[in-house]
């Protein structure tokens, strides 16, 4: 969950660090540091806060001239925020000095040894252990740094990425990795470290991903050396050529990354079905679901896994799969699949959905899936993440970068990838006919523009989520379709606004939820035209007669529930199984708002990361 960026060549490192902590600010907040070699010594400035915080600490602190440096933004585990429990974290000697991102689960019995071996602790981390581990095995083995991180990271348990310099060697810095992603950027004379690609694009196109259970020594005259952590055998590693560009992951005039990503679906979505699908030719084209067809088409069963955001789009999905391709489809939340003791067989096929590839509970799922014989299909936003890697096809969404740490264009584009699927499976299987098929690719063809005019929606979006942004509590309801919509629409109002809310199947409003309804209670319907309208139309009469204040999302010209509702947000029609890709942009827009208004950070809400790399 934590940022971690290094730089070694010919230029100053400290600003390349600092703008890539800024750039990796997403995935951890709440204290940020840096570590620079001057020629003699390493020279560390840490604090508590943002990385703002950090820049106008280090000119007070640090002289910033070094060609060789690194940088870490936090987001805790062990131990609270403060600048003692900040990265960098030196050795005892002062030698070493180390950045991790990851959870040692084992420090505790490490650092009862250490202590015995007269080693002192300053801070509440598992990253001071490892420092003095690698320190231990170092000064014990006489070795050099790159096998005395070998040997420690044996007798590790948990996850990590790192990167570790020593001042006696002042011209490499030794990384590795497992369960956490690490890159690194290949430059003329010059390399880059960090946990995404971000921090050195306009540096650099070309890039290693370390696999699990890989290190690299990184030296100026050398280059890198990338070695198996448990065995010391040499890898060749694969350079990879990046995708990214510079534009993609700067604001573009928008106030915050979530607005602008809110914005970006309409391209986002083409983009993901662009070169995928010709609906006047009858075509869905996706070489991952070519090349396996057979495998889809006898499985059993599909079950879907993943947390969050991605949960939700794999909520869509199984009404979509069961509805159009007549395929069962379970969907699990993989931080419970992995730990009991799933029913899983060669016939079955996983679908595994993530933003950024790296979700640590998703990737261990799909490790159990592979061990059961399950083929392993991946959705993800990001080229060469690990789950991309890990699985056995895939994907992927094209979404571009997500910065916000609030998922918005991961979700739309990840019901599109998964709606391709479907379509590509139904037709395949006959259970779709060709009239059918080439409708469900038309008016998919045209979702872009009519999200387009759902984003129209704004500024009236705006007006409500004033009248309600002093609310305790918000309900949620939807059905059907609409229902993993509910969900994902309180979802974020909690992720950024920090009020308590919660999604509902509308027809189990009468089980339970209905006690909490007044006039004080907001309650968001989804009321499309498509899908239950009348059953929902029934839903909104017992809100109503209770005093509840509802908000309504509704097909463009509904009068029935304009004539019941306290507000009604419209957006176009289209046929049932699209309805989320519309009815969740006014969703995601009174969140924004909401938050905006309560001046809440939107990009950066507290206790959040944008990948959870960690348990």
């Amino acid at each position: 969950m934590c940022g971690i960026v290094g730089y070694i060549g010919h230029r100053e490192a400290y600003p390349i660090i600092l703008k890539g902590l800024k750039r990796l600010e997403y995935r951890g907040y709440d204290s940020a540091g840096i570590a620079l070699f001057d020629g003699n010594d390493i020279k560390l400035s840490k604090t508590k806060g943002k990385v703002a915080d950090l820049e106008e600490k280090v000119g007070k602190e640090i002289p910033t001239s070094a060609t060789l440096g690194i940088g870490h933004t936090r987001w805790a585990t062990h131990g609270v925020p403060n600048d003692v429990n900040s990265h960098p974290h030196y050795s005892n000697s002062g030698n070493l000095v180390i950045i991790h991102n990851g959870i040692i689960e084992n420090y505790e019995s490490l650092k009862k040894e250490l202590i015995k071996r007269g080693y002192v602790f300053k801070s509440d981390t598992d990253t001071e252990v490892l420092v003095n581990l690698i320190e231990d095995v170092k000064k014990n083995e006489n070795i050099k740094l790159g096998k005395a991180v070998q040997i420690a990271l044996n007798q590790v348990i948990g996850a990590y990425a790192i990167a570790v310099f020593d001042k006696n060697k002042p011209n490499e810095i030794v990384v590795a990795r497992l369960g956490s992603p690490l890159a690194i950027g290949i430059g003329d004379d010059e390399f880059f470290i960090a946990s995404d690609a971000s921090p050195f694009i306009e540096y650099t196109k070309n890039a290693i991903y370390l696999e699990d259970e890989e290190m690299a020594v990184i030296r100026r005259d050398k280059g890198v050396k990338v070695r198996k952590i448990k065995d010391d055998s040499l890898v060749d590693p694969y350079v990879q050529e990046l995708q990214l560009n510079l534009e993609q992951i700067e604001k573009g005039g928008y106030d915050h990354f979530m607005l602008k990503e809110i914005f970006e679906q309409p391209s986002a979505i083409r983009d993901t079905f662009r070169g995928r699908m010709l609906p006047n030719e009858g075509i869905i084209k996706m070489s991952g679901i070519e090349d396996n067809m057979k495998t889809f088409l006898n499985a059993n069963r599909i079950i879907v896994i993943a947390c969050g955001t991605s949960w939700h789009a794999g909520l869509v999905s199984e009404y979509i799969f069961e509805d159009l391709a007549r395929i069962p489809v379970e969907v699990e939340y993989a931080s419970e699949f992995r730990y009991r003791n799933p029913v899983i067989t060669d016939k079955d096929v996983v679908i595994a959905i993530s933003q950024s590839g790296e979700t640590a509970d998703t990737l261990a799922a799909i490790k159990l899936a592979k061990s059961r014989g399950a083929f392993v299909f991946g959705v993800c936003n990001v080229v060469g993440s690990s789950i991309a890697r890990e699985t056995d096809a895939g994907a992927y969404t094209h979404a571009g970068p997500e910065i916000g740490v609030a998922s918005t264009k991961a979700f739309t584009t990840q019901i599109t990838v998964l709606t391709l699927i479907a379509l590509r499976l139904a037709r395949a299987k006959g259970t779709i006919s060709s009239s059918e098929f080439r409708h469900h690719m038309i008016e998919l063809e045209l979702i872009p523009e009519k999200v387009k005019k759902a984003l129209e929606s704004d500024a009236y979006v705006k007006t409500i989520a004033d009248i309600y942004k002093n609310s305790k509590n918000f309900l949620y309801l939807g059905r059907g379709y609409n229902f993993p919509v509910a969900l994902e629409g309180a979802l974020k109002l909690k992720e950024i606004s920090y009020i308590h809310a919660e999604g509902y199947p509308a027809a189990e409003m009468k089980h339970g939820p209905i006690a909490l309804i007044d006039e004080n209670m907001p309650i968001v319907v989804i009321a499309t035209k498509k899908g239950h309208y009348e059953k929902v139309v029934s839903n909104i009469q017992e809100i109503k007669s209770r005093k509840g204040k509802i908000i309504g999302i509704v097909t463009e010209g509904d009068e029935q529930v304009r004539a019941l509702a306290d507000h009604v947000i419209e957006v176009p029609e289209t046929i049932e199984s699209l309805t989320p890709l519309l009815t969740t942009i006014p969703l995601q827009l009174l969140s924004y708002h909401i938050a905006l208004m309560l001046e809440k950070n939107v990009d950066q809400p507290r206790n959040l990361a944008k990948a959870v790399t960690v348990e």
